[in-house]
């Protein structure tokens, strides 16, 4: 750890922290930062699964998952789907797609993905 990273992270919250160690890792792993991508675009994306939920209806099942960069959040829909597996909480991915806005929140249809293993995400 650099003298500055040690003198930050004593003045900084563990939050903010913890936001711009996922902000580097999304940027040596050569991917956008989410709260950069315009709406209609498609991007490649990397972070961290927040959350992962099964949104049962009676016309298509739906996974949703939340990928945080440290920038900010997009949610991950893939439709038609109950379970996708190794798609879980605290998992590292590397994602591609189109982003949305829907109800104010970035969102992707049916993204690409990909796991990153965790030596590949360690700063």
């Amino acid at each position: 750890m650099s003298l500055r990273s040690a003198l930050r992270s004593l003045v900084a919250g563990r939050d903010e922290v913890e936001a711009d160690e996922e902000r580097l890792r999304a940027a040596r792993g050569g991917t956008a930062a989410v709260a950069d991508v315009p709406e209609r675009a498609t991007a490649v994306l990397s972070g961290v699964l927040r959350s992962v939920i099964l949104r049962p209806s009676e016309k298509v099942q739906v996974v949703e998952a939340e990928l945080y960069d440290g920038s900010g959040s997009v949610e991950l829909r893939w439709l038609g789907r109950r379970r996708i597996p190794g798609i879980e909480p605290g998992r590292r991915v590397r994602v591609r797609g189109l982003v949305t806005v829907v109800d104010g929140r970035r969102v992707i249809y049916n993204p690409h993905y990909e796991f990153v293993a965790p030596s590949d995400a360690k700063l």
